[in-house]
């Protein structure tokens, strides 16, 4: 567009325009097929889902867009040099396009969405469960509140559930027929342990392969070097039982 305004004089630079713009229409359609199906991958309540939702909506505009200016553009591919209408739809286009391309580097770069070095091969949870303190911290005398965890009976080998519990995030895994229970992101990068491999006590996470012993936390393999969180799990009534220590909730409760 901009060769033909500077060189009008040069024949078929707008025809040329009009059908690289019809190619990328096309190769935008066939990439927006795996762009879907990432995006429908995404769990309902991943922190990422609404920035995803924002790419995939400026795509859309970014499509609808060019589609007009292609139509736009039909009528007068004999111009010696492109007209106002048009060129102003293009570089509305290419900024909106530049914002989603921004988007998209930060959900995988930052969010790591559809980045897996690994294949599991137990379902990974596909969402979290919330659960609150409060409403235990009159019955417990202890300085540890143990909160059932409901479903967790139902896990199988490496299997694992993801749990919020008054804003901490917290993994719990089966593991020899046993239940472990530990922060939710890694130390490293922030990568969804939950969603990670297990190789005997140990769980990679998906995104840059760090390993944690999920019985002490502790660091078994970089990058990581900050050992994790770990919580006390016990079988209380028959159910799985995940312990926080009380001033987390006697806090909640004050605020």
């Amino acid at each position: 567009d901009l060769a033909s305004l500077a060189f009008p004089s040069v024949p078929n630079l707008v025809r040329d325009s009009f059908y690289a713009m019809l190619l990328g229409v096309i190769t935008t359609l066939i990439a927006a097929v795996p762009g879907v199906v990432d995006y429908t991958d995404i769990r309902s309540d991943h922190p990422a889902k609404r920035t995803a939702t924002t790419h995939l909506t400026l795509n859309l505009i970014v499509v609808a867009l060019y589609g007009i200016n292609l139509g736009v553009r039909s009528s007068s591919l004999v111009d010696p040099k492109i007209s106002f209408g048009p060129l102003i739809l293009s570089l509305v286009g290419v900024g909106l396009l530049s914002v989603s391309g921004y988007l998209g580097g930060r959900l995988v770069y930052d969010a790591g969405i559809s980045v897996g070095r690994h294949k599991r091969r137990t379902p990974t949870p596909e969402s979290t469960l919330h659960l609150f303190m409060a409403n235990l911290a009159s019955n417990e005398n202890s300085d540890v509140i143990f909160v059932p965890i409901p479903e967790a009976d139902r896990l199988g080998e490496r299997e694992t559930l993801r749990v919020e519990i008054d804003g901490q995030v917290i993994t719990i895994a089966k593991i020899d027929q046993g239940f472990y229970a530990f922060q939710e992101f890694c130390t490293h990068r922030f990568g969804p342990l939950s969603e990670g491999t297990f190789k005997d006590f140990n769980v990679q996470c998906p995104w840059h392969n760090s390993c944690f012993d999920v019985r002490t936390g502790k660091v078994t393999q970089g990058p990581a070097k900050v050992d994790l969180k770990t919580f006390t799990i016990e079988i209380r009534d028959g159910k799985v039982a995940v312990g926080l220590p009380r001033a987390a909730a006697t806090h909640d409760q004050k605020a």
